[in-house]
C-alpha cells in the first residue's frame, strides 16, 4: 500500500519530518553553542596564562620587599581597624554630602565675586591701583630709607598736624585764605607809597590784623619748638660728620 494513498499516514509521516528538521535544528544549535564555549574556554585559558604570566613577573619585582607574614599581618591590622575603617567611610559620605551641597553655594559666591570685580573694574578701581602703584614706585626711587626712618620719627607729630587741621576752623580758616590768594591779581596790583601804607594802617581792619600777626608771633615766641631724640639724635651725627 502506497502511503499517498492513505492520507492519514501521509500527515503523520509529514509531522515526523517537521519534529525530525526540529530536533536536527536542535542539535545543530546545541553542536554551536558548544563549539562558542570550547572558543570562549580557550581566550580564557590564553588570558588567564597571559595574567598568571604578567603577575608572576610584577611579584617577582616585588619579592624582596615583601615577606609571607606580610600579607597576614596586614588581613590582621584591616580586621582589627574594621571599626575605624568603617568610620572613616561614614567621614567619606558625609564629605561627599557636604561638598554635594556647598558646590551651588560655591558656584554662586564665585559667580557673585566675578560680577563684583567686574564692577570694581567698572568703577577704575584696578586702573586707580595700578596709578597707585605707579606713585608708590616714584615714592621709592626718589626717597631713600634713610627718609623713610625719619618719616617714621615724626609720623606723630605729622599726625597731630594733620589732626588739628581737619578742624572745622581750621579749614574755615585755610579755605578763605585760598580764596583771598585766588582773586589776587598780582599783574594788576598797584603800588602803594609810605604815606599810603600808613593811611592804610589806621584803617580799623588793618589795625585788627596787626593785632592778630602780633598775637600769632608772640604765642608762637612763647612755644618754642620742641625737637624729638631721634632729630636731636641725627642733627648731633651730622654735626659730627
Amino acid at each position: 500500500m502506497n502511503a499517498t494513498d492513505n492520507p492519514a499516514l501521509a500527515e503523520r509521516l509529514d509531522a515526523l519530518d517537521r519534529k525530525l528538521d526540529l530536533v536536527l535544528a536542535e542539535v545543530e544549535g546545541m553542536r554551536r553553542i558548544r563549539r562558542e564555549v570550547e572558543e570562549l574556554q580557550e581566550d580564557f585559558t590564553r588570558v588567564g596564562k597571559d595574567l598568571f604570566s604578567t603577575a608572576v613577573a610584577e611579584l617577582d619585582e616585588v619579592a624582596p620587599f615583601i615577606a609571607t607574614g606580610d600579607f597576614t599581618a596586614l588581613l590582621k591590622r584591616v580586621i582589627r581597624n574594621t571599626n575605624n575603617l568603617n568610620e572613616l567611610l561614614v567621614q567619606v559620605e558625609s564629605s561627599r554630602d557636604l561638598l554635594h551641597d556647598a558646590t551651588p553655594l560655591a558656584r554662586e559666591l564665585f559667580s557673585d565675586g566675578l560680577a563684583k570685580l567686574d564692577e570694581l573694574d567698572r568703577k577704575g578701581y584696578f586702573a586707580m591701583a595700578r596709578e597707585l602703584g605707579h606713585a608708590l614706585d616714584n615714592v621709592v626711587t626718589h626717597f631713600t630709607p634713610e627718609d623713610a626712618r625719619r618719616l617714621a620719627d615724626n609720623i606723630v607729630v605729622m599726625l597731630e598736624t594733620f589732626k588739628n587741621l581737619t578742624q572745622p576752623e581750621m579749614l574755615l580758616a585755610v579755605n578763605n585764605a585760598m580764596e583771598i590768594y585766588r582773586k589776587l591779581d598780582f599783574a594788576k596790583m598797584e603800588e602803594v607809597t609810605l604815606w599810603k601804607a600808613f593811611r592804610e594802617l589806621n584803617k580799623p581792619e588793618m589795625r585788627r590784623a596787626l593785632g592778630f600777626l602780633l598775637s600769632f608771633l608772640r604765642n608762637l615766641a612763647e612755644h618754642p619748638v620742641m625737637v624729638s631724640p631721634a632729630s636731636n639724635a641725627n642733627l648731633t651725627s651730622t654735626q659730627k660728620s
